[in-house]
């Protein structure tokens, strides 16, 4: 379930088109943004979020990602982590890679926010870790 609070006149909630099937919320630009060449901006939404896990009621976090039809203009979204606890306006990072400015207009479908299951726990230091297949291979390590 995500819960919703507008926080401005003109903020849409998020929707999705196919529920059960989607992976994300649609995410709305509040105001038009030009975004330059190479230039990263903070696109306000106008909402805040609650999301929590239908069933059991366990609070989740949220990961806003880019929408393919942005990503096919060249526009990437980073810096979408959203702690289950965060209660103010979702801000959506958004940095024009292309070479030629991008105008983005109010009510403008963005990014799209995906829950995730919050599964951080205590950190615990300890002198050897249980031993696995991998140990200590990386980069490659399995073969191309």
């Amino acid at each position: 379930m995500l819960r919703v609070k507008r926080l401005e006149e003109g903020a849409r909630l998020p929707v999705v088109a196919h529920p059960g099937e989607d992976l994300g919320y649609d995410l709305f630009a509040l105001e038009g943004v030009a975004l330059g060449p190479r230039e990263t901006v903070k696109v306000r939404t106008g909402i805040a979020v609650e999301a929590r896990e239908p069933a059991s009621g366990a609070p989740l976090g949220l990961l806003v990602r880019d929408r393919s039809s942005m990503a096919a203009k060249g526009i990437a979204t980073t810096g979408g982590v959203i702690d289950a606890g965060y209660r103010g306006e979702i801000l959506v990072l958004m940095t024009n890679l292309g070479e030629t400015a991008v105008e983005l207009k109010a009510g403008e479908k963005i990014a799209q926010m995906i829950p995730v299951p919050v599964l951080t726990g205590l950190v615990q230091e300890v002198e050897t870790l249980e031993e696995s297949a991998r140990a200590g291979k990386g980069f490659g390590s399995s073969g191309r």
